[in-house]
């Protein structure tokens, strides 16, 4: 990189810092304004800054990977979520605005009770804060490092300080303003970057035409399918069906996930929340990924074209990087995944420390310091945050390993998760029993493989841990008493889900239209998604029913949601 590469570099740092910074008065006035920015959001600045969040540097790697290794259809095992993210939007968005607390912990011990419910709430917290929040935030910080490696030649540890250490100033002055208001101008810089660099690489493999023709030229054009190719093995099959009948409802964010629910709560009204995941989801499906995918299989052609040598799949991209990108371009691109990187990494710093004060310290240890005390201690929690996963970034050889085993250790959890809203019957031990098991089936999973045992196929990991915590759960469920009546009917005139109550039920904006918004929404994020991904790889026949698809989806989510914002009670004060 030379001197102007060096300038854009700084100059984008400096630009982040700024707006991070204007808004650390803000921020300091209490948990709420520094946590959920005073409930104030409006949807296309919380929309935009989930998207930014899930834009992370290891995003584009992790999709290279299963590119190259599986092919495009091996993105089943994120795009699934999408099932559950439109869900997310369409009816979690309301319900975690109209519960009105200030972590997704803090419901437990308002749809539980007692003992059990305490526990939970602290349990949720430690782990997800620590054990969860370190695993992501080392493989970020891995993917960062890996990038930093292959442009500066740079030492790895050495790597993982600098990344660590360009997102902590203003993440910790700022709180979630900072973050928000940082990701929308992130997120617009790292997706010119991504596109432009698609641009690039597809030309210097001849265009997609030539590209498209190379890679079925070389027997890899199994590669180009959204699906398994008819000819994959069983091993394959088994792994598209759990990726698209289970992971979706089946994994610790099912009803939201902590850092996008974080948002949902920090909507102006339930509107907010709706439009702003609904943006979200589209963004993140549809308009996001492709130029990922573009460069994933340009690189198939191109690496060993250039005579790059063997590089892992994870080192693919930065090393089509840094061998076909000019002086200029490549100052823009290493800003690019600075933007992508800082996006995700303060969003977890933010988030695990929210759980650490609220959850825990506030909950168990000083219930009753001041709101300056309390904003110490979250800037103490997001600094350790970010010194731990810096050190568990070291550790990360494999960025899709890491996204497998972190779904793994959650996934018994999900079902649990969408019917505590709906069913009444469902209790605290319900979600201890899930999660306990999804732990344990996991952890025994893979230390069978670590002492030397037989590898277990991802497939069948998924149905062993699924399948066991959902018998675990609901035995424990109906042999353990209800929560009681008064509790639940609490909860219910609070949130108002609608669903199988023992009382009578009111009006809630969640009636059967949901199912068909539901469904629709589905069609549009899939039908829209393979379109493009149809003109992008010139294969316009499929464009046939991808488009009606795309367009009955509309359709269908318009009359699904038709006056359904209108209904039931209006946003509750903040408690």
């Amino acid at each position: 990189m030379n001197i102007l590469d060096w300038g854009i570099v700084v100059g984008f740092l400096l630009g982040s810092l700024v707006v991070g910074l204007l808004f650390t008065r803000r921020a300091g006035r209490s948990l709420k304004e520094y946590f959920l920015s005073g409930r104030s959001l409006p949807w296309w600045l919380l929309g935009t800054s989930m998207v930014a969040t899930t834009f992370a540097s290891d995003t584009p790697l992790a999709v290279t990977e299963y590119v190259r290794s599986q092919g495009i259809w091996g993105n089943w095992f994120w795009w699934t979520l999408a099932l559950g993210h439109v869900l997310a939007a369409l009816v979690f968005s309301r319900l975690w605005r109209r519960a009105q607390v200030l972590t997704d912990n803090e419901l437990l011990e308002l749809r539980y009770h007692g003992r059990p419910a305490a526990f939970l709430r602290g349990f949720k917290a430690v782990y997800f804060s620590t054990v969860y929040n370190f695993i992501v935030m080392g493989w970020v910080t891995a993917a960062m490092s890996t990038v930093f490696s292959s442009f500066l030649d740079i030492p790895l540890t050495l790597s993982v300080v600098l990344s660590m250490t360009v997102a902590l100033v203003y993440s910790l002055l700022a709180g979630l303003w900072g973050v928000v208001f940082t990701d929308l101008f992130q997120f617009v810089f790292a997706m010119i970057g991504c596109v432009v660099f698609a641009v690039l690489a597809a030309d210097q493999a001849g265009g997609m035409s030539t590209l498209v023709r190379d890679l079925n030229a070389s027997g890899q054009g199994n590669l180009l399918s959204f699906i398994p190719p008819a000819g994959a093995g069983s091993d394959v099959w088994w792994t598209f069906g759990v990726y698209v009948m289970i992971m979706w409802w089946a994994n610790h964010g099912a009803d939201g996930g902590g850092y996008l629910i974080q948002r949902m709560m920090s909507a102006k009204n339930e509107r907010h929340a709706l439009i702003g995941t609904s943006w979200f989801v589209l963004a993140h499906y549809v308009l996001r990924m492709w130029p990922w995918i573009v460069v994933a299989l340009a690189s198939l052609v191109l690496v060993p074209r250039l005579g790059l040598g063997a590089v892992s799949d994870r080192e693919a991209y930065p090393a089509l990087m840094s061998a076909i990108l000019p002086a200029g371009l490549r100052g823009l691109f290493m800003a690019t995944f600075l933007a992508a990187f800082m996006s995700t990494i303060v969003t977890h710093v933010n988030w695990g420390a929210s759980y650490v004060v609220n959850d825990v310290y506030k909950r168990f240890i000083r219930p009753s310091a001041s709101e300056r005390h309390y904003l110490v201690v979250s800037k103490i929690a997001s600094l350790l945050n970010m010194i731990i996963g810096g050190v568990v970034a070291l550790f990360v050889t494999r960025i899709t390993a890491a996204w497998e085993l972190v779904w793994a250790m959650g996934a018994g959890i999900g079902a649990v998760l969408i019917l505590r809203w709906f069913w009444w019957r469902i209790n605290a031990w319900s979600e201890i029993s899930a999660m306990v098991t999804s732990l344990c089936l996991t952890a025994g999973l893979y230390l069978t493989e670590l002492l030397g045992g037989p590898a277990t196929p991802f497939y069948l990991k998924a149905l062993i841990v699924v399948g066991g915590s959902l018998l675990v759960c609901f035995t424990v469920t109906l042999r353990t008493a209800p929560e009681p009546r008064e509790l639940l009917l609490a909860f219910y005139q609070r949130v108002r889900p609608g669903g199988w109550w023992p009382f009578p039920r009111e009006r809630t904006g969640l009636g059967r239209r949901i199912l068909v918004a539901w469904l629709s929404g589905v069609g549009l994020v899939y039908g829209s998604m393979f379109s493009i991904g149809s003109l992008v790889l010139q294969e316009t026949r499929s464009l046939v029913w991808q488009l009606p698809l795309a367009g009955l989806g509309v359709l269908g989510l318009w009359w699904g949601l038709r006056g359904t914002l209108g209904e039931g009670a209006p946003d509750s004060a903040d408690q």
